[in-house]
């Protein structure tokens, strides 16, 4: 696959001595209608790429926040198709890529061939498939990889170093470093060896690393960034914008940008 949008702004941020932030938000969750007023609030306040959720009724990766919000989506009626028609209303709107969270059985269900097609249509440019493993990937790459759609995989760490190799040398846009042992969430803490399991990503993958899952503060922000080139956070956007605190979401990407200096 040639350089793709997401590519390009990982490039432009790192270049510039900062670090990549990667915001989570549950489309539908407050209504579709805001889904674009969303995004650009995220776009404007320097965030990388956004990771839209599509809500799904039996999620596997998703903690309490998550699962939450998908279900107050799901109950405002929100579709996969809602959600790919929103986006193309307002493609020549957003600059930032837009990368989707879904399941393989929302794929499956919608037609790949066609999902994929409607996805360059509306301008998604990566997807993230928690559910679906290395082994079955070939379910979906040949109709991204037609058009230009990257597939970002994920590691733990519990995957064994074999794997990570394997993972890292596949993945496309970048690496999603999940950091803690369970489901997304807030945490107070992380697991010894997190910095040393990050780093080891670092050395064995050919696009940025991300570490993800339990970031949630700006503190917290800066110590992950410290071993990779930047952060997902998801739970705690989420519960800002459920509770219109957009404050706390700008001290989080701005932590991004002080990190670099304190590397």
């Amino acid at each position: 696959m040639g350089k793709t949008k997401i590519d390009t702004a990982f490039a432009q941020v790192l270049n510039q001595g900062d670090k990549a932030f990667v915001p989570y938000i549950m489309a539908g969750d407050g209504g579709l209608e805001n889904l674009k007023e969303q995004i650009l609030f995220l776009e404007k306040n320097g965030a990388t790429v956004v990771e839209l959720g599509i809500p799904f009724s039996d999620p596997v990766a998703d903690g309490p926040v998550i699962q939450e919000a998908g279900l107050r989506s799901l109950e405002n009626g929100t579709t996969l198709e809602a959600i790919l028609t929103s986006l193309a209303e307002w493609k020549e709107t957003r600059k930032i890529p837009i990368v989707l969270m879904t399941y393989i059985n929302l794929i499956y269900s919608f037609g790949i061939d066609k999902f994929a097609e409607r996805c360059e249509e509306v301008g998604v440019d990566g997807l993230i498939i928690p559910d679906l493993p290395l082994e079955e990937e070939e379910l979906v790459t040949p109709a991204l990889e037609k058009r230009g759609i990257a597939l970002i995989r994920l590691v733990s760490p519990t995957s064994p170093p074999s794997r990570i190799e394997q993972i890292a040398k596949r993945t496309e846009g970048f690496l999603y470093a999940v950091t803690v042992k369970g489901t997304t969430g807030v945490r107070n803490q992380y697991e010894d060896g997190v910095g040393a399991y990050l780093r080891e990503l670092k050395a064995c993958s050919k696009v940025p690393v991300l570490a993800g899952f339990g970031v949630s503060t700006p503190e917290q922000v800066r110590e992950m960034s410290e071993y990779c080139d930047g952060v997902i956070v998801g739970s705690k956007i989420v519960e800002s914008l459920y509770q219109g605190e957009n404050q706390a979401t700008i001290e989080l990407i701005a932590a991004s940008k002080q990190s670099a200096a304190k590397i």
